[in-house]
Protein backbone atom coordinates (compact mmCIF):
# COMPACT_ATOMS: atom_id res chain seq x y z
CA UNK A 1 0.00 0.00 0.00
CA UNK A 2 1.08 3.58 -0.58
CA UNK A 3 1.44 6.22 2.14
CA UNK A 4 -1.12 9.04 1.68
CA UNK A 5 -0.15 12.70 1.77
CA UNK A 6 -0.80 13.92 5.31
CA UNK A 7 1.09 17.23 5.10
CA UNK A 8 -1.37 20.11 5.19
CA UNK A 9 -4.10 18.15 6.96
CA UNK A 10 -5.38 18.92 10.43
CA UNK A 11 -4.49 16.35 13.10
CA UNK A 12 -7.98 14.84 13.18
CA UNK A 13 -8.03 14.47 9.37
CA UNK A 14 -4.52 13.00 9.32
CA UNK A 15 -5.54 10.36 11.87
CA UNK A 16 -8.69 9.47 9.91
CA UNK A 17 -6.84 9.33 6.57
CA UNK A 18 -4.10 7.08 7.94
CA UNK A 19 -6.62 4.82 9.67
CA UNK A 20 -8.70 4.51 6.48
CA UNK A 21 -5.54 3.30 4.68
CA UNK A 22 -4.79 0.77 7.43
CA UNK A 23 -1.79 2.71 8.74
CA UNK A 24 -0.80 3.71 12.26
CA UNK A 25 0.22 7.29 12.99
CA UNK A 26 2.61 8.73 15.59
CA UNK A 27 3.60 12.29 16.45
CA UNK A 28 6.96 12.31 18.30
CA UNK A 29 6.67 16.04 19.06
CA UNK A 30 3.17 15.75 20.59
CA UNK A 31 2.58 13.55 23.63
CA UNK A 32 -1.09 14.59 23.48
CA UNK A 33 -1.49 13.67 19.80
CA UNK A 34 -4.70 11.73 20.45
CA UNK A 35 -6.24 15.04 21.67
CA UNK A 36 -4.89 17.25 18.86
CA UNK A 37 -7.58 18.45 16.47
CA UNK A 38 -6.74 21.64 14.57
CA UNK A 39 -2.94 21.50 14.47
CA UNK A 40 -1.63 21.15 10.91
CA UNK A 41 0.81 18.46 9.79
CA UNK A 42 3.95 20.11 8.38
CA UNK A 43 6.11 17.01 7.85
CA UNK A 44 5.71 13.27 7.55
CA UNK A 45 7.83 10.14 7.25
CA UNK A 46 7.70 8.01 5.15
CA UNK A 47 7.05 10.41 2.31
CA UNK A 48 3.72 10.34 0.44
CA UNK A 49 3.60 7.60 -2.17
CA UNK A 50 6.11 5.31 -0.42
CA UNK A 51 5.22 1.61 -0.52
CA UNK A 52 4.74 0.21 2.99
CA UNK A 53 3.07 -2.88 4.49
CA UNK A 54 -0.36 -2.58 6.06
CA UNK A 55 -0.31 -1.36 9.70
CA UNK A 56 3.01 0.47 9.17
CA UNK A 57 3.79 3.45 11.37
CA UNK A 58 3.75 6.91 9.79
CA UNK A 59 5.39 9.74 11.75
CA UNK A 60 3.98 13.27 11.54
CA UNK A 61 5.15 16.61 12.93
CA UNK A 62 3.04 19.69 13.57
CA UNK A 63 3.41 23.43 13.22
CA UNK A 64 3.57 25.01 16.64
CA UNK A 65 1.43 28.08 17.11
CA UNK A 66 2.75 31.43 18.36
CA UNK A 67 4.49 31.13 21.71
CA UNK A 68 4.79 27.34 21.56
CA UNK A 69 8.40 27.10 20.46
CA UNK A 70 8.63 25.73 16.97
CA UNK A 71 12.43 25.50 16.72
CA UNK A 72 11.85 22.82 14.11
CA UNK A 73 13.49 19.55 13.28
CA UNK A 74 17.22 19.94 12.78
CA UNK A 75 18.27 16.63 11.24
CA UNK A 76 19.26 16.56 7.56
CA UNK A 77 16.31 16.44 5.18
CA UNK A 78 16.47 13.47 2.85
CA UNK A 79 15.61 13.68 0.06
CA UNK A 80 16.55 17.30 -0.39
CA UNK A 81 13.78 19.78 -1.24
CA UNK A 82 13.23 20.25 -4.96
CA UNK A 83 15.35 22.87 -6.62
CA UNK A 84 13.73 25.95 -8.07
CA UNK A 85 14.03 29.68 -8.40
CA UNK A 86 17.32 31.37 -9.12
CA UNK A 87 20.26 29.00 -9.14
CA UNK A 88 23.94 29.21 -9.81
CA UNK A 89 26.07 26.84 -11.78
CA UNK A 90 29.59 25.88 -10.78
CA UNK A 91 32.43 25.60 -13.31
CA UNK A 92 34.28 22.35 -13.89
CA UNK A 93 34.60 20.07 -10.85
CA UNK A 94 38.28 20.96 -10.42
CA UNK A 95 37.47 24.62 -9.60
CA UNK A 96 34.44 24.86 -7.28
CA UNK A 97 34.90 28.58 -6.56
CA UNK A 98 34.45 30.04 -10.03
CA UNK A 99 30.77 30.78 -10.57
CA UNK A 100 28.82 32.02 -13.58
CA UNK A 101 25.27 33.34 -13.66
CA UNK A 102 22.59 31.17 -15.34
CA UNK A 103 19.57 33.43 -14.78
CA UNK A 104 19.78 34.97 -18.23
CA UNK A 105 18.95 38.43 -16.94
Amino acid sequence: MRVPRLVGLMAVDARETAQAQGLLINAPDRTDFHLAVVDYVVRQYPQPGAEVPRESLVYVWFDHGPGEGGGGIREPRVPRPPSGGLQRELDEPGDPYVVRCVTGL
